[in-house]
């Protein structure tokens, strides 16, 4: 019996079958879970192919996270095909790569700021309500950061963003504490997947994580990602929320 035997995931942003949303959605079936899948606009056609490998093929969803009205729908679309959920998991960022990344953060515009902090940050707030009334006692929020506590190069406002989304899941750890639902994030080290080359000089990292990771690290695995998704989702951390699980081979822990 898999660690999600009989649990209900949603896994908002999958895109791309290097993704670190499908490398989830795949294990967390591979322990028993049923999982809906979500995306939006161009992307929902790439969605709709690379769910085809996984076994089941799960349910699409439509879902813009900034669109109220996808928000306020949501919960009828879940009941289509499961009655509640016992987890969520929130791999959605988005900053503007001309003008929110690579160096420009002090010319950088409020509107192109707002997008980024709405669709990286807030939206973890936002979609976690939509989906508060399916949720039953000891579900599990889990969002994707890329260490929000430092800076790093070219990486400007959505360095901000997650930064912003790690305080968001402690909110959230907070208040919704009571009716027993944990949020937690994981920051995995890079990992070579399109969010990644997305960001000007990301490739860079790779040589930091290869020098200093203690561990070592693999940039093309995103199972061991995955891997603390899903036991986040599952009932061995039943006491553990707003907290940030590290899974970069150990960098966080060293100096220069």
């Amino acid at each position: 019996m898999g660690i999600l035997e009989g649990k209900n995931i949603l896994v908002a942003g999958v895109t791309h079958n290097t993704s670190i949303a499908y490398e989830a959605a795949r294990i967390a079936q591979q322990e028993g879970a049923t999982v809906l899948v979500s995306n939006f606009g161009r992307a929902l056609s790439l969605t709709n192919r690379v769910v085809q490998k996984l076994d089941p093929v799960p349910p699409v969803l439509e879902l813009d996270v900034t669109n109220a009205d996808h928000l306020a729908a949501l919960p009828d679309a879940v009941r289509e095909h499961v009655d509640h959920l016992d987890g969520l998991v929130h791999s959605i960022a988005f900053a503007n790569p001309e003008t929110a990344l690579g160096g420009k953060f002090l010319e950088t515009g409020w509107d192109d700021v707002a997008t980024s902090l709405h669709v990286s940050a807030y939206s973890m707030a936002s979609l976690t309500m939509a989906c508060k009334p399916l949720f039953r006692e000891g579900a599990s929020v889990v969002g994707m950061t890329f260490d929000g506590s430092v800076t790093w190069p070219s990486y400007d406002w959505m360095g901000v963003s997650k930064a912003a989304l790690e305080a968001t899941s402690r909110y959230l750890a907070r208040y919704l504490g009571k009716e027993g639902i944990r949020s937690n994030i994981v920051s995995a080290g890079p990992l070579q997947t399109i969010a990644k080359k997305a960001i000007p000089g990301g490739s860079s990292f790779d040589d930091v994580w290869a020098e200093r990771a203690p561990l070592g690290w693999d940039p093309t695995d995103t199972t061991p990602t995955a891997k603390a998704i899903v036991a986040l989702l599952s009932d061995w951390f039943p006491a553990t929320t707003g907290e940030v699980v590290h899974v970069d081979g150990g960098l966080h822990s060293t100096g220069a």
